[in-house]
């Protein structure tokens, strides 16, 4: 909880200092998509068990009964960058509602994850995992960054997006939160 909050203040003196901000990332480029793919059949979510930014141990099988959106990504993925904010637009919007969003790190250490969730607006709340050596990416059947799972609440991957996604349209939370019912 300390981390976060420290997170989200050296994100604002960032940002405050450099001007950085992601509307300055994405001026002049086409928006990211807002679809989703049906996995059909669907099947149940592989194992994922990963550390947070605070150090905590995130296991995706306590999260049972809950809608939940696996975001694999890394920092020097453009598209990656690009959805973040919307990421955490999805989270704010739905964390009541029993929505989970878990965005696991490929490769990467915690100083350089450190420095890229400062530039971006708003600063992400939902945990952010490390997986330092890629290994849920064969298990998850990723092929590309990002690539994003939605899981049901009873722990089937219902939904797939492979590349940039818009997570804060209306369209998409609708698809999301009929999961739940």
């Amino acid at each position: 909880m300390l981390k976060n909050k420290l997170i989200q203040h050296c994100a604002l003196l960032l940002t405050l200092f450099t001007g950085v901000s992601n509307i300055a990332h994405t001026q002049g480029l086409p928006p990211l998509t807002h679809n989703l793919t049906t996995v059909n059949p669907a099947f149940l979510a592989p194992e994922l068990r990963f550390k947070d930014l605070d150090d905590d141990v995130i296991d995706i099988k306590n999260l049972k009964g809950k809608v939940i959106v696996v975001n694999f990504w890394a920092t020097w993925c453009p598209p990656c960058r690009r959805e973040m904010g919307s990421l955490e637009r999805l989270y704010q919007a739905t964390k009541e509602q029993n929505v989970e969003v878990l965005a696991v790190n490929i490769g990467e250490d915690i100083d350089t994850v450190f420095s890229f969730l400062g530039t971006i607006d708003p600063s992400p709340n939902f945990k952010i995992l490390f997986d330092t050596n890629g290994d849920s990416m064969k298990k998850w059947g990723v092929k590309g960054l990002p690539t994003t799972y939605i899981v049901t609440p009873d722990g089937t991957i219902a939904y797939r997006a492979v590349g940039g996604r818009e997570f804060d349209h209306p369209d998409l939370q609708k698809t999301i939160i009929k999961l739940l019912k």
